[in-house]
């Protein structure tokens, strides 16, 4: 157990210190003092704490530690308001080339823009190299505000990208959006779109700050209409100023999130006439959106009355969902065309795009054309790339391996600075800092590392049974493809005995846990899932009850075979419940059983391919949990047995529940 691990190596840390061994640690040059680990983990706990004074009284302790650049980064960046500027820059200097040097870099762009501080961040932005904080691009857009007409275009396209992407509202992109628009690089329809896209994903606070960049008269009737949309629409007889007219249209997407035929009715009956026809075709799409994820019949209907070159790729998304539902497939052909550049790179989109066309060929070159859209993505890579290999006639095999790593290149590994740092963090129980250290390390750091030494990383994440990393190292190689490493398959041993005594197939069951938890025997979740097979509390009590675990106790959850046992357990009665079809039970599995029985279609529905169910579930979780778990099934399975493998086959169909079916109310 990994747990187990853990205690071993701090206990052969210790050790080794008592009797003045140095272990092999990444930039020790001097012994470790004794209880230096102990040092480094009351850090990490004061850091989080806040207890910046305290950080600074153990400091000294740390000093040559391998994870020394932690202890001096949690220091610096607890006073990092207060501190001088060639204290910040003397740690880029010692720390150079660390992880920990670009992220309190991040940290100081941040503190600069905010204190809009331009010169200096002008100075500190061309070292950052990870380049992954959207605020700090943002300020970087301010710090170089353009004033030539062409650039000024290319950075408000640059801006729009940032900010529309943006979950929550931060000063950076607000900041650049007021002064692009004060500048007039973005439009007044610009700033109406991130509200609209804001409030349509239910953040109130990012839409009025962009209505308010208008004015704040702009703003001013938004929470009015998120309170109750309905009468915000009936109180109004027009809408004649811009607006007026855009919070009509903010009032619609309200309103259609929790009624969209209201919202439908509303819209066709008095205020079309009122909106123009921009506006009308958003609020349309953003209808046909609502009922579409409902699985509404009669979306496409809606989306009809929208122009596919006013909405963006969500909208457009969902118009090729319910296209496919309805087998239109000369709609899902127009609205894949209209999607952005970046969508279109998608191999969810690129297949269903090659789908289309072979539905519509009328000629070879048509046909050759959906073909050559297909071998571009077919692989063992994912889902669509698996069904696009079908589609061309070919079967999911084991692709085969790459030569085998060499002393050398494992040694490279080995002895790589930032993965020992990662190694000894994650010995220490700092997962987080592990895999961040871990993550820089192959993907950043002198421009990521090339695909036998991302082999080689993997290899080394895989003899210390950090499955998570070993996986997700392995799965960034672009020419070769090792698919056991991929899918590594620990505890086998017990998971093929529950397996076999259950009678499910054990490539499933590895399909399921490589998505749950990455094979991490403590994950827990962000809802309180936890263990191998990330089993909920309420559902882990239930389940022993039924399989006979009659003394479990709550702390047992992450016992290894008690998480097995419970969690294959669950899974035995989830494809029971839903006659055996693995789509279904992955779905149940995820949302819970309620979910995907109301998912199905209504009584007389014919059944769909189960490929476009998938695609149509309105989670986007599940869905996405959905397709890994069915790709990672059919990749296992290829290893497991040797023998060619079919996702198609393990998809099957999906429709409704037969009518003399039992339905297990019970199940959680």
């Amino acid at each position: 157990m990994q747990f187990h691990r853990i205690l071993t190596s701090i206990a052969l840390r210790v050790a080794l210190v008592l009797v003045g061994l140095s272990p092999a640690l990444a930039q020790v040059k001097a012994p470790l003092g004794k209880g230096s680990d102990a040092v480094i983990l009351e850090m990490s706990q004061a850091f989080k704490k806040g207890s910046g004074q305290h950080l600074s009284s153990l400091l000294a302790q740390a000093r040559g530690h391998s994870l020394e650049p932690w202890a001096a980064y949690w220091e610096l960046r607890a006073r990092l308001e207060t501190a001088t500027p060639d204290e910040v820059q003397g740690f880029f200097r010692q720390y150079a080339g660390t992880y920990q040097e670009d992220r309190l870099r991040n940290d100081w762009l941040l503190l600069l823009g905010q204190r809009r501080e331009w010169d200096r961040f002008a100075a500190a932005i061309g070292e950052f190299r990870m380049n992954d904080d959207r605020e700090v691009r943002c300020y970087a857009l301010v710090a170089t505000l353009p004033e030539n007409a062409s650039m000024g275009a290319a950075a408000a396209l640059k801006l729009k990208q940032q900010w529309y992407a943006q979950k929550d509202p931060d000063d950076g992109c607000t900041l650049a959006a007021t002064r692009f628009y004060a500048a007039g690089l973005l439009t007044e329809s610009d700033l109406w779109r991130k509200a609209r896209l804001a409030l349509e994903a239910n953040q109130p606070k990012a839409a009025r700050l962009a209505a308010n960049i208008i004015s704040p008269a702009a703003s001013a009737a938004l929470d009015e209409l998120r309170a109750n949309p309905a009468r915000f629409l009936t109180k109004r007889a027009g809408a004649g100023t811009r607006i007026r007219k855009e919070s009509v249209v903010l009032a619609l997407t309200r309103l259609a999130q929790s009624n969209p035929e209201l919202a439908a009715s509303m819209l066709e009956n008095h205020w079309s006439v009122h909106l123009d026809p921009e506006q009308r075709s958003w609020t349309w799409a953003v209808i046909g959106k609502q009922l579409a994820k409902q699985l509404g019949d009669d979306a496409l209907e809606y989306f009809a009355k929208a122009r596919d070159s006013d909405l963006d790729d969500d909208h457009l998304a969902w118009k090729v969902r319910a296209a496919l539902r309805k087998n239109q497939w000369r709609t899902v052909l127009e609205a894949t065309a209209a999607m952005s550049e970046t969508a279109q790179q998608e191999s969810s989109w690129i297949y269903w795009r090659a789908r289309a066309i072979r539905q519509l060929a009328a000629s070879d070159a048509e046909r050759a054309q959906a073909d050559k859209l297909l071998r571009g993505i077919a692989s063992v890579r994912g889902f669509y790339e698996q069904l696009a290999l079908e589609d061309l006639g070919l079967t999911i095999s084991v692709p085969v391996s790459p030569p085998s790593l060499s002393a050398a290149e494992k040694q490279a590994a080995r002895e790589n600075i930032g993965l020992q740092r990662a190694l000894d963090a994650f010995a220490l129980g700092l997962r987080s800092e592990a895999v961040r250290e871990w993550n820089y390390t192959t993907n950043v750091r002198n421009g990521g590392m090339n695909d036998r030494e991302l082999l080689a990383a993997a290899d080394l994440a895989c003899q210390h049974e950090i499955w998570d990393r070993c996986i997700n190292t392995s799965e960034r190689t672009q020419g070769v493809i090792d698919l056991a490493q991929r899918f590594p398959m620990p505890h086998k041993d017990a998971v093929l005995q529950r397996a076999t005594q259950l009678g499910i197939d054990p490539a499933y069951v590895y399909g399921l846990i490589r998505q749950e938890s990455r094979f991490i025997i403590d994950a827990r979740s962000g809802v309180g899932a936890s263990g191998l097979m990330q089993v909920m509390a309420a559902t882990a009590r239930w389940t022993a009850k039924k399989i006979g675990l009659l003394d479990f106790k709550a702390h047992q959850i992450n016992d290894r075979d008690t998480n097995i046992a419970i969690g294959m357990g669950y899974l035995k009665l989830v494809l029971d419940e839903f006659s055996g079809s693995l789509p279904l039970a992955a779905a149940a599995y995820n949302a819970g059983p309620g979910r995907p029985r109301s998912w199905r279609g209504a009584p007389g529905t014919a059944p769909m391919e189960a490929a476009i169910w998938a695609e149509n579930i309105p989670l986007s979780e599940t869905r996405d949990y959905v397709k890994k778990v069915l790709s990672n099934t059919t990749n296992y399975a290829a290893l497991i047995s040797g023998q060619p493998q079919s996702l198609r086959g393990r998809l099957g169909l999906v429709g409704p529940r037969d009518a003399a079916a039992v339905v297990n109310r019970d199940l959680p």
